[in-house]
């Protein structure tokens, strides 16, 4: 027998949940056939077989994890050999160095002051004693503190396991806010002088270009083991989209050398593909700087989370009419709030002071 493992799927992953199952026990293969679809944390992945042969054994079934290197399936006796197909291989001129994810630590515990049989009941109603309110004597669980906790855990339906997106989303923001040391610097664009139909998607794309023109401090990526910055030529921004399973990041490549209509078709098909998750994961790596236009949903101003190796990410809040000073009287004018949230470790306050300012240029900059 021959078995075949679970591959590294890119950046590190270290599990996957298996979504469906293409084969079945005793089912004959060629290579590159299809044997499973799988959730990794942005998209669902189909991993190919690496031989021709019959499947003798399928590991896991619907809704599974399973880690990498874990086995995936088992071929029986006179497979072929492995033709060199590797799943989510990277180039390694592209590759870059990724934070290990590595779990939040644990808040301090309270003392608690809670008798045998009120410790039992809790046992018994599955109720975590660090999450009861105390009420008794000194700080003291009671038996009705007990069972007002099962009671609003029993309201508020069953406990739901992070799986997919959303479980990766929980690890990296973990990672990321262990690691970076925030700052966030805001201002306002005026818009008003916008033409009509004009789209702030590719707008704010072509301004944040513009800003790493002026500013490239913040287009980079930042390798803390090795206490290493590297500014990056190309500019390519990671969009955040939001949809049903949770945050999903894909990529706008070389964004500075692409014209308005094809930002646009290209951000419209980012978005089909992250709705129905059939992103590749290729599509998911490497960004330089990110956006979150947020303000299509709603909010004005945010402290945004810079998810390593990336420095830097922007915001774009609501767009709404305000008074401001304009031409030295006040006037209602239509405003862009913008929010940049840096690494402060690798970016200076100098530096993001100009690439906002640069950013605010390009966005209130009419033809």
């Amino acid at each position: 027998m021959r078995q075949f493992m679970l591959p590294d799927l890119g950046e590190g992953l270290e599990e996957a949940e298996i979504v469906t199952w293409h084969v079945n026990e005793g089912d004959r293969v060629v290579t590159d056939q299809p044997l499973v679809s799988v959730e990794t944390d942005k998209a669902v992945v189909e991993v190919p077989s690496p031989w021709s042969g019959r499947i003798a054994r399928v590991f896991g079934t619907k809704g599974d994890l399973v880690k990498v290197g874990a086995p995936l399936v088992e071929f029986a006796e006179g497979a072929e050999q492995d033709t060199g197909t590797v799943v989510g291989q990277l180039d390694t001129g592209e590759r870059q160095a990724a934070v290990a994810e590595r779990p939040a630590e644990p808040a301090p515990g309270r003392m608690l002051q809670v008798l045998p049989a009120v410790r039992a009941l809790a046992r018994k109603l599955d109720v975590d004693l660090n999450a009861v309110q105390a009420t008794g004597p000194g700080g003291t669980i009671t038996r009705a503190d007990v069972e007002r906790a099962a009671k609003s855990l029993a309201e508020a339906g069953p406990a739901e396991a992070l799986r997919g997106m959303r479980r990766a989303m929980a690890q990296r923001m973990a990672a990321a806010h262990a690691e970076v040391v925030p700052a966030t610097v805001t201002d306002d664009a005026e818009i008003d002088e916008w033409r009509t139909g004009e789209d702030p998607s590719v707008r704010l794309m072509r301004a944040i270009a513009a800003a790493c023109r002026a500013e490239p401090a913040l287009n980079a990526w930042y390798n803390s083991g090795a206490g290493a910055r590297r500014l990056v030529k190309r500019i390519d921004i990671g969009i955040a989209i939001d949809t049903e399973g949770g945050l999903i990041v894909p990529v706008m490549r070389n964004v500075a050398e692409r014209d308005a209509r094809d930002l646009r078709a290209g951000l419209d098909r980012l978005r089909a593909d992250a709705a129905s998750r059939a992103i590749p994961p290729e599509e998911l790596r490497g960004a330089t700087i990110t956006l979150s236009n947020f303000g299509m949903i709603g909010g004005r101003l945010a402290c945004l989370v810079v998810v390593p190796p990336q420095v830097a990410i922007v915001g774009a809040g609501r767009i709404a009419p305000l008074v401001v000073a304009h031409q030295g009287r006040p006037a209602v004018r239509r405003v862009l709030p913008l929010s940049l949230t840096f690494d402060h470790r690798v970016v200076t306050g100098g530096e993001a002071g100009r690439f906002i300012v640069a950013l605010k240029s390009d966005l209130e900059w009419t033809s």
